[in-house]
């Protein structure tokens, strides 16, 4: 009976280890459907099993500084002095959009002033007629409902870049909040949503909610997308092209590891709020931060389609070029 257990017990072991992850990320809940994309590829072509935990960018950061996973995804680009601090190589995955979600019965094609998205955030507007939505909508017929805004619960890349853009585009957030992960959300009729995955479930399930969250995520759930003004007072819908042009603004200088905050470009027809995503690598750690860059590098060369079929921008060569040149110079190419 014993060694009837004995072999059981090796048994188990062995399915663990045949099902057990080569390495493991966790983080930003934004870029999780493109990165389960790539890794399922990426699994197909070389047999590499990796784990990746959509958990937000803050928990991503978190558990990178405490070596708890083997790379980090956020949203929120760190500071060349915080990288140091903690030990810490980064470089961008690739670039996304932050959309207007919304779900209004009967009620298709919203369009929204850089005025009215802030004054929602701010939680100034309380139903769906007010007067700022109204001027952008005079062909539709807005009901008098109470307006819930739907935002992040858990410290967020997305909101991060969201309270960024608004900052740039309205003096009293900026006065206010500023650009940060975690906000104390102002008004009395908002709620709040784990990932972008749980803000879109809220929107789906609230009748006259709105939110912020992910292109990729309100594509696949059907959620209805506002279009919505640029810095030069053009309407933009979120839609491939549009954010290819705003991505093509950014500039990402190695020198301070990437450093880059891209939300509210310049451009007549660039979409306005958008974001980069970014890896974080522990240091010291170099014969595993090579399996990483390996995963990454292969997906830059060869996963381009699934990352555009999904609403994001791939990264140009021109770039992708910079931070191969980056990993070779610390050594973890």
């Amino acid at each position: 009976m014993k060694k009837i257990a004995t072999i059981a017990i090796a048994g188990l072991v062995a399915a663990a280890s045949l099902n057990a992850a080569d390495f493991k990320g966790s983080g930003a809940s934004f870029p999780y459907s493109v990165y389960q994309g790539w890794i399922k590829a990426y699994n197909k072509a070389t047999g590499v099993k990796i784990d990746y935990i959509s958990e937000g960018s803050g928990a991503g950061i978190k558990h990178i500084e405490a070596r708890q996973s083997n790379f980090g995804g956020s949203d929120k680009p760190l500071t060349p002095r915080v990288l140091k601090k903690n030990g810490l190589y980064q470089f961008p995955a690739v670039v996304g959009a932050i959309v207007m979600a919304y779900n209004i019965p009967n009620v298709k094609n919203i369009k929204l002033s850089r005025a009215a998205i802030a004054e929602i955030s701010l939680g100034h507007i309380k139903f769906w007629d007010n007067k700022l939505i109204k001027m952008s909508n005079p062909m539709t017929k807005l009901p008098h409902k109470k307006l819930t805004f739907v935002h992040r619960s858990d410290a967020s890349g997305t909101t991060f870049n969201y309270t960024y853009y608004l900052s740039k585009s309205n003096l009293e957030w900026r006065k206010a909040f500023g650009a940060k992960k975690s906000v104390t959300w102002p008004g009395d009729h908002h709620i709040g949503g784990k990932g972008n995955p749980g803000v879109g479930g809220l929107i789906k399930q609230t009748p006259y909610s709105i939110g912020y969250m992910d292109y990729a995520d309100a594509k696949s759930n059907a959620i209805a997308m506002a279009t919505v003004e640029n810095k030069e007072g053009y309407y933009i819908k979120p839609e491939l092209k549009s954010f290819q042009e705003s991505a093509a603004k950014a500039s990402f200088d190695p020198r301070k590891d990437f450093y880059a905050i891209i939300a509210d470009p310049a451009g007549a027809k660039s979409y306005p709020i958008v974001a980069a995503t970014f890896i974080l690598l522990p240091k010291e750690k170099a014969s595993m931060d090579k399996k990483v860059t390996a995963f990454y590098d292969w997906s830059y060369k060869n996963g381009a389609n699934i990352a555009s079929n999904l609403g994001f921008v791939p990264l140009p060569k021109s770039l992708t070029s910079k931070i191969r040149t980056y990993w070779s110079s610390k050594g973890i190419k």
